[in-house]
């Protein structure tokens, strides 16, 4: 759940930064090491949503599923 949460947050941050604001870097700005933390955490939780995504996800765990 908390992989799941980053990657929506890093998605968002994405999304928001194509329009000028970059919510992470307004909120921690001003502590560097923490900002580099955050965007690594988010990245390494995209990397488990990718590698674990076949197993936990409903619709691709179904037998309609169209593989």
């Amino acid at each position: 759940m908390i992989t799941w949460i980053l990657v929506v947050v890093g998605a968002l941050n994405w999304g928001l930064s194509a329009i000028g604001y970059n919510v992470v870097e307004m909120l921690l700005g001003g502590w560097p090491t923490i900002l580099q933390a955050v965007y690594i955490l988010v990245g390494l939780s995209a990397i488990v949503e990718i590698a674990t995504h076949k197993k936990t996800c409903r619709m691709c765990n179904s037998s309609s599923a169209m593989m």
